[in-house]
Order: C-alpha cells, then sequence, then structure tokens
C-alpha cells in the first residue's frame, strides 16, 4: 500500500506523459479515480497477478492469457482491485482488438481506472520513463526535507523566535501554513500576507469542512508530544505532491514541537498570537480591516459586537486573561511594554459595556490585590475601523496616569475625561515650544544637581498634584510639616517662583507634567 513517505506520480501524471500518449491513450473506466497515486509500474501477464502487488501499482498488460475467458478477465480485474492496485493499462493488440467489454464492466464497478493504449507501445520505456520519475522525486523529497531539518534546527539553536521558523517553513512549503490548536483557533501563520488572508477569511468553516482528510493542497500534522496532543500545523493549498508535502509537514512539527519545549508552555502561542494582532492594530501600519480575518480566526466575536479597548497597568496578563474567563468575557490579551497590558474585549450590542468593564476592573483588582492596578478605557467601538484608534486612546489614558503622583484616588475605570491637562499635555510633548516651556521653567530643579531631582521634585510633583494640599503631601511622603516647609522654600527658591500665586503654580505645574510626559 502506498505509504505517505513514498512521493508517487498520479495515474493522470502518468497518462499525460509524452510516451504514453504516443500510444493514444484512452480511459474506459473509472475515470473518476485518476488522481491515485503510483508508486510504481509492474509488467504483468499473469492471471493472479493481484497475490504479487503491495498496492499502488500500475499494471501493464497486453491480456494474451486472459482473451477468450471472461471469467477470468473478470476476476483479473477483482484481484487487481483487493491489492490496491492504483491503475491498469491495456494494450490494444492481437489478444484484444478493442476494449473488452468484461473488463470495462468490472473496472467501472470498483473503481479501478482502466486505460487501454490504441497504438503498439514498448512497455518497456514507459516502465523506465515512470522508475526514474518516481527516483527522482523521492531523491527530492528526502533532499527538501532534511534541507527543512537542517534550516529549522539551525534557527531553534540561534534562538529564534516562533514567527520565524513558520516563515522559513512557509519559503520552503511556497503556500501559506497556519498553526492552530485542536479548537481550529489560529495561533499563528506565515506566508504571502494576500494568500493567508484568503485562508483566515472563513477559517472557521474550511478549517472544519476539511476535516482530517487531505485534498486540494490541504496538508496537516499534529502537534504534540508524551501521548498529548495540542495542536495541528496545515499547510494551505500546497502545490506539490502530497507525500513530499506530508515529509515538509513532519519536519515541521517536529521544529516547532522543540521550539515549544525549549521555549515555555503552549499557552505561550495564544499569548504571542494575540500580542501579534494587538500591536498590529496598535501601530496602525497594517489597516484594521486587513487584520479582521486574523482577529476571526483567533475566536474574537467580530460581527455586530460592541469593542471595549484597554490598557492596564501594574497587571498580570496571565491573571487579566483569567478574570476575563471567570466573567466570561471574550477578548484578547497581549503584553506590551513597560508593564501595560493590552485588552480588547469583545461585547455583544445590547450588553452594558460601561457597567461590565467596570466589573472587570474591580474583580481583577481583588483578585490581584495590587492597589496600582490601573484600567484606563477608551469609550467604545461599534465598527472595527475604529479599534486602533480606540487601542491607542487607551494607551495615552494610562500613560498619563502611571506619570501621575502615587496615592491619590482614582475611579475603577479611568477615561480620557479623567485625565485633564495630563493628558493634553501628553499630547503636545514633542511640541519643541512645549520643551523649551518645560526646560526654562524648571530650570533650578534640572541643572544635574541629584539632590534636587531625587528629592526636590518628587515633592513638588506631590504637592502640585495634590491642589497644594501641604498636610496631604506631608503624609505621602512620611515627613514632618516643618520638613515639608522647608523642602518647598527650597523648591521655591531654586524656582524663582511663588508657589502660592496661582498662575506661577500653574505654569510651574504644567511644566513638571510636560517634562514627565518628555521622560517616559
Amino acid at each position: 500500500m502506498t505509504t505517505a513517505s513514498e512521493p508517487a506520480l498520479s495515474v493522470r501524471q502518468v497518462l499525460s506523459l509524452d510516451r504514453v500518449l504516443a500510444g493514444e491513450p484512452e480511459v474506459v473506466a473509472g475515470a473518476g479515480q485518476l488522481d491515485r497515486p503510483v508508486r510504481w509500474v509492474h509488467v504483468a501477464e499473469a492471471p493472479d497477478v493481484g497475490v504479487m502487488l503491495t498496492g499502488g501499482e500500475m499494471v501493464l498488460t497486453t491480456g494474451v492469457l486472459l482473451a477468450g475467458n471472461e471469467e477470468a478477465q473478470a476476476e483479473y480485474i477483482r484481484s487487481l482491485y483487493r491489492a490496491e492496485a492504483a491503475a491498469v493499462v491495456l494494450g490494444l493488440g492481437r489478444a484484444f482488438p478493442t476494449p473488452p467489454d468484461v473488463m470495462r464492466r468490472a473496472a467501472e464497478r470498483c473503481g479501478l481506472p482502466m486505460v487501454v493504449l490504441h497504438r503498439p507501445f514498448p512497455f518497456a520505456e514507459l516502465t523506465e520513463e515512470v522508475q526514474s520519475r518516481l527516483v527522482r522525486r523521492k531523491f527530492a523529497a528526502v533532499s527538501l526535507s532534511e534541507a527543512v531539518r537542517t534550516a529549522l534546527t539551525g534557527l531553534i539553536t540561534a534562538g529564534a523566535p516562533l514567527q520565524r521558523l513558520l516563515d522559513e517553513i512557509a519559503q520552503h512549503a511556497g503556500c501559506p501554513l497556519v498553526v492552530t490548536n485542536l479548537a481550529h483557533r489560529v495561533l499563528a501563520t506565515a506566508g504571502e500576507r494576500p494568500a493567508v488572508d484568503d485562508v483566515l477569511r472563513d477559517w472557521e468553516r474550511i478549517s472544519r469542512q476539511a476535516g482530517g482528510s487531505e485534498g486540494d493542497g490541504w496538508v496537516r500534522a499534529e502537534l504534540g508530544g508524551r501521548g498529548e496532543l495540542w495542536g495541528r500545523i496545515v499547510l494551505c493549498g500546497y502545490r506539490g505532491d502530497t507525500a513530499t508535502g506530508r515529509l515538509l509537514a513532519d519536519r515541521a512539527a517536529e521544529a516547532l514541537v522543540l521550539h515549544r519545549m525549549l521555549g515555555g508552555s503552549a499557552h505561550s502561542w495564544e499569548e504571542q498570537s494575540a500580542q501579534g494582532l494587538l500591536t498590529d492594530l496598535l501601530s496602525g501600519v497594517v489597516p484594521a480591516r486587513q487584520l479582521l480575518p486574523r482577529a476571526r480566526a483567533a475566536g474574537l466575536p467580530v460581527n455586530r459586537r460592541t469593542f471595549v479597548p484597554l490598557v492596564v497597568r501594574e497587571g498580570d496578563p496571565a491573571r487579566i486573561d483569567r478574570v476575563l474567563r471567570m466573567l466570561g468575557l471574550p477578548g484578547l490579551v497581549a503584553e506590551l511594554a513597560e508593564g501595560a497590558t493590552a485588552v480588547l474585549l469583545s461585547l455583544a450590542r445590547d450588553q452594558d459595556a460601561a457597567a461590565l468593564t467596570t466589573h472587570f476592573a474591580n474583580r481583577l483588582r481583588s483578585e490581584s490585590g495590587v492597589r496600582g492596578t490601573v484600567v484606563a478605557a477608551a469609550e467604545a467601538r461599534t465598527t472595527w475601523e475604529d479599534v486602533p484608534g480606540g487601542l491607542r486612546e487607551a494607551r495615552h489614558v494610562a500613560d498619563a496616569v502611571a506619570q501621575s503622583a502615587p496615592g491619590l484616588e482614582r475611579p475603577a475605570v479611568v477615561r480620557l475625561r479623567d485625565v485633564h491637562l495630563r493628558g493634553l499635555i501628553r499630547l503636545l510633548r514633542d511640541d519643541p515650544h512645549v520643551q523649551a516651556f518645560a526646560e526654562r521653567e524648571l530650570d533650578g530643579l534640572l541643572n544635574g544637581d541629584r539632590h534636587a531631582e531625587q528629592d526636590l521634585l518628587p515633592v513638588l510633583r506631590t504637592y502640585l498634584a495634590t491642589g497644594r494640599n501641604k498636610s496631604h503631601t506631608a503624609q505621602l511622603h512620611h515627613v514632618s510639616r516643618p520638613a515639608l516647609y522647608r523642602r518647598l522654600e527650597a523648591i521655591q527658591a531654586r524656582l524663582g517662583a511663588d508657589l502660592d500665586d496661582f498662575e506661577q503654580a500653574a505654569s510651574v505645574h504644567i511644566a513638571l507634567l510636560a517634562h514627565d510626559a518628555q521622560q517616559s
């Protein structure tokens, strides 16, 4: 029987060879089975040839020993079918000047391709041609397999990320590839972006429709180890023969399993998938509509939904994901830089987005036990194209809150309206005029004096953030009021400003906000 590791030609491919075409081949039965693989070509005249076959052979015969015996002709076809032969080719001539009806009907009933040659044909030429092509195919498949294994092993040894391995596999395969978990959720993709998007556009349907069978270039391999499966890699639309595709998919699966063993838990791939998607949404480099298939394939509901973009600071991504699951809120979670985690909630249109977001924030704080956890939210979006702007808004709010004085009370969910002047200054932080203003106003504290920057600047920041409340400032810095007064006097002397004057205090406050925004 033909195995996946033995590259084969199909019956159709053999019939298209020039040497075969010279014999004027005609398919008289089993025309729907011409894609059967041909593992070998066997010339046989014996009526009991079936016992000599192991499967996948194309049998060539003149039928000289079958002429005049219809029962032998029918049994000949049945024996080939039982032996799982790929096809039978009958050379017309002295024994059979025309296609024999008994053999044709038997082949049609069995679904065995039967081909007749109308012109005399040296069978030796056909066997030589097919065998040499099969040997070349097998050698090429093994060479490709080893080249892929060597390349992937080198990448793993060098510590390459998962995406780099997938890009290498896709380059060798020449088609898109998809890595999924057992629920068909897409964890990673590689290949030409338009082709990948075409595959993902209706991924849920086509992935389940393809099922476990391989056809139309869909070649898959299981991912797992120690008796446990946890994913699949799928070559989508592979144009080579299935056997070579199987070798390639198996080599890829070996490498991905090794990469997982060396790199951590399987859940990290889900995290990487969400991180890549949310990072692309945040950056705006890729249009949101092009990322929609990826979001849908990753399991995020996207049709007629309300999207709530969030950025959480001082929150563990694993705990955030756990709270979402606990509350039954569909969403993606991805760790960003500097202690920030992006969250994209997908809610039904009839759900109260504000109430659910607040509930999530309160539950997260109670679960984490970290008082400084900040949940920043943008206004809910009802169209996918508005999600990138919402994520950037939430990131902006979270960054603004991160620069505020510690110990201040905040709402459960911080929004743009809650960051006031601080939020505006962050938006303007790259303006040269704003930068020059901040340097000029704070020059007395930013002239290289480490004492001023380490001791006086934090006191000034807290004093202004608390609305110039001396008692609260002293409490937050754990100093006595006389000690605080001395520090405030030192600050005013260095700045040349009177902090009891509202306008001067406001000017210094704006400068300090601009300085903090630039430092972040």
